[in-house]
């Protein structure tokens, strides 16, 4: 697997990002993991807050670097990124799993017997610039309401390919009681950013959100999204919605995922 440079380290040395034909406010570089500091940092987060406009104004000039925007949470119980026990070095590349494979087997595993997984669903075209557009409002509306469940949000830029592997290229452990390789759950990822238009936009300790360009628009497509999401995160369902069609019900015309696990 080749991978990109990583233009965090030079942040080391300036700061503002200005080499990087970047304009950055004050903000830390992050390498702490659970086996010690890394090699290199995984990430740098904003010492303020985020408010809306901050995704736009500083998320899409960093792309053009190799560094994806993200928004992390600093004000859960388990503190910000540098106490999250990441762990990059247990994580496999994305790029090497099925989607399909890995949600049949999650769903073998925590559907009824007598429930044959169904196959990954289908979603409508979309343009990959209004799946940036809708990113971007998702992240601001994050940042306007600071819900209760990602209190503190800071704009973080990741170095990663897509929005999809920004989990496993930080090394994100959130659901670690589903998956320790969060690089599975990165390729189903994948394939939701190829079918439904999602982005990666927020990271908690064991929270997970993603923007919908093109969410599901009719009960079956609601239906086939609902089992992927059950399958991805059982705990949406079982201590959520409580039924697959209750939780189907939720996703029509929805452009904000959230997943969370206990």
């Amino acid at each position: 697997m080749a991978t990109l440079p990583n233009p965090l380290p030079k942040l080391a040395s300036d700061p503002s990002g200005r080499s990087l034909g970047l304009r950055l406010p004050p903000g830390r570089l992050i390498d702490a993991t659970e086996d010690g500091p890394w090699h290199e940092p995984l990430l740098w987060h904003a010492d303020k807050a985020a408010a809306p406009g901050t995704w736009a104004a500083l998320g899409a000039p960093a792309g053009r670097v190799g560094l994806l925007p993200v928004l992390v949470d600093r004000g859960g119980t388990q503190g910000g990124p540098d106490r999250w026990e990441l762990m990059p070095g247990e994580m496999s590349y994305p790029g090497d799993h099925s989607a399909d494979e890995v949600l049949a087997e999650y769903w073998e595993e925590y559907a009824a017997e007598d429930e044959e997984w169904p196959g990954l669903g289908e979603s409508g075209p979309f343009l990959t610039a209004s799946a940036d557009v809708r990113a971007a409002e998702v992240a601001d509306t994050l940042s306007a309401r600071c819900p209760s469940w990602f209190r503190d949000p800071h704009l973080a830029l990741v170095p990663a390919r897509r929005s999809a592997d920004i989990p496993a290229a930080v090394g994100w452990t959130g659901p670690l009681n589903h998956e320790n390789d969060v690089a599975r759950l990165c390729a189903v990822l994948r394939s939701w950013e190829d079918r439904y238009g999602i982005r990666v936009v927020g990271l908690g300790f064991d929270v997970l959100v993603v923007s919908v360009a093109a969410p599901p628009a009719t009960g079956t497509e609601a239906g086939q999204a609902a089992r992927e999401h059950f399958a991805f995160c059982p705990d949406n369902i079982l201590q959520g919605a409580g039924s697959l069609d209750a939780y189907a019900q939720s996703l029509l015309g929805e452009h904000c995922w959230t997943f969370w696990w206990d």
